[in-house]
């Protein structure tokens, strides 16, 4: 680390050890999750701080970044990514770190930012890192292109990844930069992806992976036939919600084939952890019990038909980690009152059924019948949980380091929420949602 880097952390040190974590996914042609890019804001958020009207100081940017990583490391990095890849954002300093031992190298990307200078250290050091099995991208490459020539010429050949800013490069100028990369045997990875458009238009140039938020927006706002399935679930949901005996609710289960079998699959997990084997549709219902069934109920209305081993759906993804998060969050504030957190979870998880079903939140909220608070904070982000879900979807955002990232420090300084509480209670949620999504739906 550089000299100025050593005085700025000692000066400063809540600026390294109080960081939130943003995660952002990495998709296939398939729409499946190839990976994340692991994203860390520096916050001045401390017990300090709290409640003083302090500003919020500005990320130290890259070079806490090995600090951030190796207190993120503790927590249990891998986490935050299951079994998919890891995309970090890399400068000179952390490449000359130790920071590496921390990480699954066979799965951990290396973004080299482009502060880099290719110089015959940095060439070393990242055939270096090649040999133990870390892998490359190259970031911010777009229309200034040509003007870094020599740069690119000497970090390409150790590149595997090259990530292309929509936002930044034309359309007759990314037709010609994917043909010349493939060309190359790159893989191509289209970053800032936010429309569905744009989606298939990089579909339609061949390029191999995709990122942002653009399955997170609704396109569609007429409403989408539901699969059978859905249907069936939400029906369930009413029956469970309702004072109708439990027979009832079997009936409807066993009704829908792929309900039955999904809740059998569910609770033979070792997330439910049953301790025995479940074999009948009866037995699930009691072992989970109505509020453990609401709630997988809701997630599995985002479970799309057909996708047995391919079911890392980003929306699904997004929804249980939501959910989740919201609910260690409401845990963390309100100990001792379950009740909230199970509210909390379930505005987590509603909050992106306008998404799911493409259809305006005010009609979900008229058709889902809902309580008067959960229907403040899903349509006006007001109240307790509305606080909880905003502070959510600032973290999601892929802006979170710019003007989203303005809405995050004040959210946290008045939950009373450190930097390091944060990002213990992501990782918590982001496990959990692996879990999920991978044994029980």
């Amino acid at each position: 680390m550089t000299d100025t880097h050593s005085q700025e952390t000692a000066d400063h040190p809540l600026r390294v050890r109080d960081f939130y974590l943003g995660r952002q996914p990495v998709l296939d042609r398939n729409q499946a999750l190839f990976g994340y890019e692991l994203l860390f804001r520096s916050t001045p958020v401390g017990q300090a701080n709290i409640g003083q009207g302090a500003p919020a100081a500005s990320a130290p940017g890259f070079n806490a970044t090995a600090a951030v990583i190796a207190h993120a490391a503790q927590l249990g990095l891998a986490r935050a990514i299951g079994d998919a890849h890891c995309f970090l954002n890399v400068d000179a300093d952390v490449l000359g770190s130790d920071i590496f031992a921390f990480l699954p190298r066979e799965r951990t990307v290396l973004e080299i930012a482009a502060s880099v200078t290719p110089d015959d250290a940095v060439l070393a050091r990242l055939a270096e890192l090649a040999g133990h099995g870390f892998q490359f991208a190259l970031d911010g490459i777009g229309s200034g292109a040509e003007r870094e020539a020599a740069r690119l010429q000497k970090l390409l050949p150790l590149a595997r990844f090259v990530k292309l800013d929509l936002r930044s490069t034309p359309q007759p100028a990314l037709t010609a930069l994917v043909a010349r990369l493939h060309g190359m045997h790159k893989t191509v990875v289209a970053d800032k992806v936010e429309t569905r458009d744009e989606f298939q238009a990089c579909m339609d140039l061949g390029i191999d992976y995709f990122q942002g938020y653009y399955f997170a927006r609704p396109s569609v706002l007429g409403g989408r036939k539901l699969s059978p399935s859905q249907t069936a679930v939400l029906q369930l949901m009413k029956l469970v919600t309702s004072d109708v005996d439990n027979a009832d609710i079997e009936r409807a289960v066993k009704r829908d084939v792929t309900v039955a079998m999904n809740l059998l699959r569910l609770v033979n997990t070792p997330a439910v952890g049953a301790g025995k084997r479940i074999d009948s549709v009866s037995q699930a219902l009691l072992v989970l019990g109505r509020r453990q069934l609401q709630r997988w109920l809701q997630i599995m209305l985002y479970a799309e038909p057909d996708t047995q081993g391919h079911n890392q759906t980003p929306l699904l993804m997004l929804a249980t980690t939501r959910g989740r998060l919201m609910e260690l969050l409401a845990q963390r504030l309100r100990p001792g009152q379950r009740y909230l957190a199970d509210i909390a979870f379930t505005v987590g998880i509603m909050s992106l059924m306008d998404v799911l079903f493409g259809i305006p939140m005010a009609d979900i909220v008229e058709q889902v019948p809902v309580s008067d608070e959960i229907s403040n904070a899903l349509l006006r982000r007001g109240g307790f949980f509305g606080e909880l879900l905003k502070l959510a979807e600032c973290i999601e955002s892929p802006d979170s380091d710019d003007s989203q990232g303005d809405d995050v420090l004040p959210t946290l300084r008045e939950l009373a929420i450190s930097g390091d509480d944060m990002v213990e209670l992501e990782m918590a949620a982001f496990q959990w949602s692996d879990s999920v999504v991978r044994y029980a739906i």
